[in-house]
């Protein structure tokens, strides 16, 4: 299988930018970070003794993709990926439209998975086009009145089935739970109490109040959020598998990649690994350069969702202790018409990563000919979207190496299950590595929980 490459040429720039030999100084530390993860991953699995400085430690995520595989080969239909296939399968045999309910990390990376991997158009589209799968909504991740009215006329006005995966650890963040019991009322009204257990599946910890509210609904089938996996860690275990099973996506293939990205991590040497690189780039640029903000600019409509989720993994897990780069998210060209000017011409604090799928599934389309060309367009009649996209890739790089902006390139050979494990296993393990090379914590997210104390104090005064 092709892997994802990383070329951080954009960087060398002769001001505001580094050198090789700045990246080549930098590898010793990146190796010794490396293995401090390497270590935390079997701290995690030996239960041992955890360091003060280490807690908490949600080491879990990191070869979770090894094990959910190794326990099919083992189990067969009795594992964890048989059954969430199955349970998948079922739905979508039952359904024609299923609403995720989740907030943060358990909704964003199943629903990057769905706009990389389905159609473009999925819940737009017919039966057909969508491979006989439901549609797919995402509730429960704000408190907006209207969204969630909108949400519910939309399913009133449906003809098919519709059903409910909601995923929360503990089932006590009130978002979620808010949505859940509108949704369940709805349900109720739709279909009688007797169909709740089969039209509820229930993502969530092994005690707590949705695991107690699962019990009472009566729902056959519950899915666990592991041990020491946080929630923005968490879209290669059930959090994310379920969802993406249930739009069809083979989820063996997605763990397969992280398998693989994985193993790469491990044994690939600084200078060709990855997620090194990555890291490397990234650090030296905001400790050398001030380079603070960072730009995830990914070309074309699909991997938007992704950055959002990347937006998320690394705010949470580096901006502590007054610390941490700022992620923001850009679609190009799309922001080229309104970011670009900044990015162009602003503070030279950014560090711009373009995300770039080498090739496309459906046949390119050209402009074509016509006899109207008051555009002026017959001139580039032959030519293909595909290369007007390439030649905005190649023109903006330019424009960005000439006035000393650092940029560098994520390239992915497509855009697919196996391509998408490998993305999100490399983000997460880059996402810790850094924390572990600078020494904050990647785990847990203390500051989240001001907010949720102040507002349930608030209602419930």
């Amino acid at each position: 299988m092709d892997m994802i490459s990383y070329d951080p040429s954009g960087v060398f720039l002769p001001e505001h930018g580094i050198t090789p030999a700045t990246l080549a100084a930098l590898a010793p530390k990146l190796e010794e970070a490396r293995d401090d993860v390497m270590a935390d991953t079997q701290l995690w699995a030996d239960a041992a003794d955890v360091p003060a400085q280490k807690q908490p430690l949600d080491a879990g995520f990191h070869l979770l993709p090894d094990r959910l595989l190794d326990e099919l080969a083992n189990r067969g239909a009795e594992s964890e990926v048989a059954r969430l296939k199955a349970t998948a399968d079922r739905l979508a045999g039952e359904l024609g439209s299923v609403v995720v309910l989740g907030i943060g990390g358990s909704y964003m990376g199943a629903r990057a998975l769905m706009e990389a991997c389905c159609h473009p158009y999925h819940n737009q589209a017919p039966p057909t086009l969508r491979g006989q799968r439901p549609k797919m909504y995402f509730e429960g991740n704000n408190v907006d009145n209207d969204a969630a009215q909108g949400l519910l006329d939309l399913l009133a006005s449906e003809t098919s089935r519709w059903g409910v995966v909601v995923i929360s650890k503990s089932g006590g963040t009130l978002e979620t739970a808010a949505a859940l019991r509108i949704f369940l009322r709805k349900l109720h009204a739709d279909y009688g109490p007797g169909e709740l257990g089969r039209l509820v599946v229930p993502v969530t910890g092994e005690s707590g109040k949705l695991f107690d509210l699962a019990g009472a609904l009566g729902c056959t089938e519950i899915f666990p959020v592991p041990d020491g996996v946080g929630g923005r860690f968490s879209v290669l275990s059930a959090v994310g598998l379920l969802p993406a099973a249930i739009l069809g996506l083979d989820i063996q293939k997605l763990l397969q990649g992280a398998v693989a990205m994985n193993h790469h991590f491990r044994n690939a040497a600084p200078a060709e690994n990855v997620v090194m690189q990555y890291v490397g780039v990234c650090h030296a640029l905001e400790a050398e350069r001030g380079c603070t903000t960072r730009i995830l600019s990914t070309w074309g409509k699909r991997l938007e969702a992704l950055g959002l989720w990347y937006d998320q993994l690394l705010a949470e897990s580096l901006g502590k202790q007054e610390r941490g780069a700022l992620p923001l998210t850009i679609v190009n060209t799309r922001d080229l018409h309104s970011r670009g000017q900044q990015h162009q011409e602003g503070v030279r604090d950014k560090l711009i990563t373009n995300v770039i799928v080498e090739s496309h599934e459906r046949d390119a389309l050209a402009i074509g000919p016509s006899d109207n060309n008051q555009d002026q367009l017959n001139a580039l009649a032959d030519k293909t979207l595909p290369e007007i996209l390439s030649a905005a890739i190649a023109g903006t790089n330019q424009a960005y190496r000439e006035d000393n902006r650092p940029t560098a390139d994520l390239r992915l050979p497509r855009l697919d299950e196996h391509v998408m494990g490998q993305v999100l296993q490399m983000f997460m393990l880059a996402t810790v590595l850094e924390g572990r090379l600078i020494g904050i914590n990647p785990y847990g997210q203390p500051g989240v929980e001001a907010y949720k104390k102040n507002m349930n104090a608030i209602l419930r005064k």
